[in-house]
């Protein structure tokens, strides 16, 4: 794969998403939980697409050279967030998914303005094609414009909760926790926590080593998680130097699913609810209020049904 040159985000790239998003997305809601003392949901469920990733891909195609097409590759969500930006923005924008992509996240991609591409079986091999492909290409994760653009759950926080905070988000390819930290650098009160799963640590990896890794992927059902980072990509240089970094199990992400739902009437996917799991699981300390982010709810019937019956 070409080792592609992606700048870190700043500042300005974090006041520009705040701009194109805010003028898209109302503030999602940020509700009590007794999952611990204090604990607040960030339920980023609520967006029109079912999960964050809408943040990023308006910011992404609000900072597309005029008129030049936009290509992704996505385990779903990104996808989807693309697909609702190109709608609203009139943008020409490809989407490959691996074969084994959820198919209720493909089948979504599909209703939106978009060309849809199935190649390889994993999300890496979809990755590594749709970086040859004609446009400008838009990483789910290794892109400013989609860091910053997930940061903005941050600049809505600032409005809805006062601080010292510890926030604790998925890890996948690392955009959301990236996106979080440069703004919890802005802010000052703030502690991150990013959460991976067991059998995908790209991430955490990365940044021991002080370099992209690639790490063994193994099968998970929270499908949003696992995976390898781009060839130099900055996300573990932009969380390495703010966030911690821990890992659950596919039990503890079931675990987490049925609290959601038996507590707070919520539906969630694997990745939406692996910050849950976490604190469940005893893994984050939490200095001042505990933010959670519930990620995204894009899951099959038969999945999640699976999930709530064991346990």
């Amino acid at each position: 794969m070409t080792v592609r040159a992606v700048r870190p985000p700043g500042p300005d790239d974090l006041d520009r998403a705040w701009r194109a998003v805010s003028a898209e997305l109302a503030p999602t809601p940020l509700v009590p939980s007794g999952l611990a003392p204090g604990a607040l949901l960030k339920l980023e469920t609520f967006q029109p697409i079912g999960a964050f990733k809408v943040r990023g891909a308006l910011a992404a195609v609000a900072a597309l050279p005029e008129g030049e097409p936009a290509v992704t590759a996505s385990a779903g969500n990104h996808g989807l967030g693309m697909g609702y930006a190109a709608a609203k923005a009139g943008a020409d924008v490809t989407v490959v998914v691996s074969t084994r992509a959820s198919q209720v996240k493909v089948d979504r991609i599909r209703a939106f303005p978009v060309r849809l591409v199935q190649h390889g079986t994993t999300y890496d091999e979809a990755e590594a094609h749709a970086m040859t492909l004609p446009g400008h290409y838009v990483s789910p994760y290794n892109d400013p414009a989609v860091i910053a653009g997930q940061g903005t759950i941050g600049r809505e926080l600032d409005r809805q909760a006062d601080g010292p905070l510890t926030v604790v988000a998925p890890v996948g390819g690392g955009g959301l926790v990236a996106g979080l930290c440069l703004w919890a650098r802005e802010r000052g009160d703030v502690r991150v926590v990013g959460v991976e799963s067991a059998v995908s640590r790209g991430v955490s990896a990365s940044v021991a080593a002080g370099r992209v890794t690639r790490v063994e992927v193994g099968e998970t059902f929270a499908d949003g998680l696992p995976g390898n980072l781009e060839p130099g990509c900055v996300t573990p240089e932009v969380i390495g130097r703010t966030a911690e970094l821990t890992s659950v199990t596919d039990d503890q992400i079931r675990t987490a699913l049925r609290l959601l739902f038996h507590e707070h009437g919520l539906v969630a996917e694997g990745a939406g609810a692996a910050a849950v799991a976490a604190v469940l699981a005893g893994k984050v300390e939490a200095a001042g209020r505990l933010v959670v982010v519930v990620s995204g709810r894009n899951i099959t019937v038969p999945a999640y049904s699976a999930a709530l019956g064991e346990g």
